[in-house]
Order: structure tokens, then C-alpha cells, then sequence
């Protein structure tokens, strides 16, 4: 028996709702230029691309047959991604970029069981580096690097 691949298609169609809705409510704030990005430049750009990328995954698969199985939601891998969003903006500023992000990273890493202490010490520490890089340096934004009270 085989029926349409549903786990694509309703991830697909999921995708692109969210970046509808992105790229809708992003409309209310000033789109600006590329010399003077307002308020609504990046989640209306997102949500474009996240719209885009949601029509790219659920084309193929209303056309692909695959075999029906239940879909299965993973809670526990949810649940750390999110919480990991939830700590990164809890503890940015008080505890500054660095702490937060390898806070946010650990807690994100935990959803992937395959992933060693070594791993997820290592991309913690790349992350991070790379968040300062892009929005310290490369960017100009002014965040707190370190905790302060």
C-alpha cells in the first residue's frame, strides 16, 4: 500500500506557512534598503526564503509514493531545541554572548543522541566563535561578551 510521502509534504507545507507568516507580519516595520536595513529587511527576506524552501520540500513529495507510516514527533528533540532558543534569550543579557551561546548550543546538542561530550564541546566552541565573529565583529551589533550584574 502506498500513499503519498505525507512526512514531506506536511513538513514542506509547515516550513512555508512559517515563512509566510514571517514575511507577512514583517511587512508592518520599514523594509529599509541594503545601505539601510529597517526593521523588517531580515524577517521579511527570511520569511521569503523559508516559503521558498517549504514550496521546494512539498512539490516532490505530493508527486513521490512512499509507503504510509504513522508520523512520529519527536517531543524530547523539541523540547531542546526550543528550551535552547528559550535559555539563549534568558541568559544574553545577563551572562553576555558567550556563555548564552554555549549554553544554547549544549542544550540543542542534546537532541542528537549520536553526539559525544568532545563533539558538543567542539561545536560549541565554533559556534560561538563564529557568532562574535558575525555580529561582534563583522557587524558592529553591541551585546554584552560577558556576564555583568
Amino acid at each position: 500500500m502506498t500513499d503519498k510521502n505525507y512526512r514531506d509534504l506536511l513538513g514542506g507545507l509547515l516550513v512555508a506557512a512559517i515563512g509566510l507568516f514571517a514575511a507577512l507580519y514583517g511587512q508592518r516595520y520599514e523594509f529599509g534598503s541594503l545601505q539601510q536595513m529597517g526593521p523588517g529587511f531580515f524577517p521579511i527576506l527570511l520569511g521569503i526564503g523559508l516559503l521558498l524552501l517549504g514550496g521546494a520540500i512539498a512539490a516532490p513529495a505530493w508527486r513521490r509514493q512512499d509507503k504510509a507510516k504513522p508520523i512520529r514527533v519527536e517531543w524530547r528533540t523539541g523540547a531542546l531545541v526550543l528550551g535552547s532558543v528559550v535559555v539563549f534569550a534568558l541568559a544574553l543579557q545577563t551572562l553576555g554572548l558567550v556563555i548564552a551561546t554555549v549554553a544554547a548550543v549544549l542544550l540543542a546538542s542534546l537532541a542528537d543522541r549520536s553526539l559525544r561530550w568532545p563533539g558538543r564541546l567542539k561545536l560549541a566552541a565554533g559556534i560561538t566563535l563564529l557568532t562574535v565573529l558575525i555580529f561582534v565583529t563583522g557587524l558592529g551589533m553591541i551585546v554584552p561578551l560577558w556576564w555583568h550584574f
